[in-house]
This record gives C-alpha cells, sequence and structure tokens, in this order.
C-alpha cells in the first residue's frame, strides 16, 4: 500500500497539471472560497468587476509549488494585491487546514505580499475537484466573461511567465499595494549575475549564519549548502535551465531566480 501510495504521489506532482474539467473557451462554474484570513471570494462577483483571475492549485508538501509560491506572489504584489485588473487567488487541494497554509505561505511565500489562499477549512476542495485538477500547482486564467482563457500556464520561471498570459490589448498598470507587510519578512538579497555558467554570488545584507537552497522547476532540491559569510560564492555543477535560489537566515527567507546556460 505504501508503495502504491508513492507512486500516486509521484504522479500526481509531476503529470501534466491542467484543468482537466474545462477547456480554453468553457464557461467555469461559479464557486465561493474563504480563505485563511476570513475573508470570501465568489469568483463571478470578481468577474464581474472587469478583472481577470489567476487561479494556483496547490497543496503544503508540493515541491514544485513550494517553489514557484513566491513568483506568484510577486506578481499579486507587482500589480496591486487584487487592487487593479488582475486578481489572483490560490486554492488548496482541500487536504490542508488553514494552520498548515498559513506555514506554508510563511515558510515559502517569498518577501512579498501573499496571495490570499483558501485551504480546505475554506471550501477549496470541492473547488478543486470541478476544475478536474490532479497535478499541482496548476496554474490556469479566467476572463471577464468567466471563459477558462489559459488552463496550463507552466512552466513558471518568473513573473513574465505570468505576464505572458495576458490577452491582447490587457495591459494592466504596475501598481502598489495597499496591503501591508506587517506579516511578511523584509530579509532581501542579492544575487549575480542572474545568467551565468553556475559561478554565481550571493550577496546578504550583513554576515550572518544562513543556507542556500536552489530547486528546479520541478521544485527538486539540487544544492543546499550552510554558510556564515556576506558574500557567499557559489559553483552550481547543473544542466542548463532555470532554478530558484532560496536564502534563509535569522528566521526569513526570500527566493530569486537563477538561469545557468
Amino acid at each position: 500500500m505504501k508503495k502504491i501510495t508513492l507512486i500516486l504521489l509521484f504522479f500526481t506532482i509531476y503529470a501534466n497539471a491542467q484543468t482537466n474539467n474545462y477547456q480554453v473557451g468553457d464557461v467555469v462554474d461559479d464557486f465561493t472560497v474563504t480563505d485563511t484570513d476570513g475573508v470570501e471570494h465568489n469568483l463571478y462577483s470578481i468577474t464581474a468587476q472587469g478583472k481577470y483571475v489567476w487561479l494556483d492549485f496547490f497543496f503544503v508538501d508540493c515541491g514544485p509549488c513550494r517553489a514557484t509560491a513566491p513568483i506568484f506572489n510577486e506578481f499579486f504584489d507587482k500589480y496591486g494585491c487584487n487592487d487593479g485588473d488582475v486578481y489572483a487567488l490560490s486554492i488548496n487541494l482541500g487536504n490542508d487546514d488553514d494552520a498548515y497554509v498559513e506555514w506554508y505561505e510563511q515558510q515559502f511565500g517569498g518577501n512579498f505580499n501573499h496571495v490570499p489562499a483558501a485551504s480546505g477549512d475554506g471550501g477549496a476542495g470541492p473547488v478543486t475537484t470541478n476544475f478536474g485538477v490532479n497535478a499541482f500547482p496548476t496554474y490556469c486564467l479566467i476572463g471577464p466573461d468567466n471563459k477558462m482563457v489559459n488552463r496550463d500556464i507552466w512552466p513558471v520561471a518568473g513573473v513574465e511567465t505570468f505576464e505572458n498570459t495576458f490577452p491582447t490589448g490587457f495591459e494592466p498598470p504596475v501598481m502598489q499595494c495597499t496591503l501591508g507587510l506587517s506579516d511578511v519578512t523584509s530579509f532581501d538579497f542579492n544575487i549575480y549575475p542572474s545568467i551565468s555558467n553556475g559561478n554565481v554570488t550571493v550577496n546578504l545584507p550583513s554576515s550572518t549564519a544562513s543556507s542556500v537552497a536552489v530547486f528546479n522547476t520541478l521544485g527538486q532540491e539540487v544544492f543546499a549548502n550552510n554558510y556564515s559569510e556576506k558574500n557567499i560564492n557559489l559553483n552550481l555543477q547543473l544542466a542548463p535551465g532555470v532554478y530558484m535560489v532560496k536564502v534563509t537566515a535569522d528566521a526569513s527567507s526570500a527566493t530569486k531566480r537563477i538561469i545557468i546556460e
């Protein structure tokens, strides 16, 4: 039974992510979920305001979900934290409760305002079932007419991945969030060059104990080490591709993207 469970989990994570119950152009069903802060989100009420809605279907223990969560949060933050024409919402598989989802955001959400997330406590499970999602993460886009615009936004390499899904003529302005950052760390770091052969430098605000972890686009950890210096020189012997570098220091963390050629 354990072996079967592991096989099913592997398939769930690495199968082609998409909304199996809706094709592009289909009208999706209305739904209402309550996020971990107790705020309700009703799809048809949101789209009635002329907004495009990006959904993130995830679960807490999903590696690729953890790796791309800060990118989705950055996208949400960049375009006004749902105050503009861009609306972002995370929908849990339904097996995780509010407390576990909040922990997930604190650990993996990055130093941005975080997308509202609905757990199993907030009615996320039936929405995941309705959309027919069985691989995670699945990112999709719904238009103001409640029709599916993009049912499989992947791979997620950066904010531009979501920006590239903007329909022709849709040019939302970059907006400052009205949300505060009280629940999000201000920790940050610099990494350069962002495009390299694997030789990169991580620059921290000060010399401190830190850990550096590198993930590929599947969310697999491909490098990890601990450091104590301000400037960390990495010689990453990795295949060409896009990677996420997560630095943790002083109980805070931030994630940035690099490209290895």
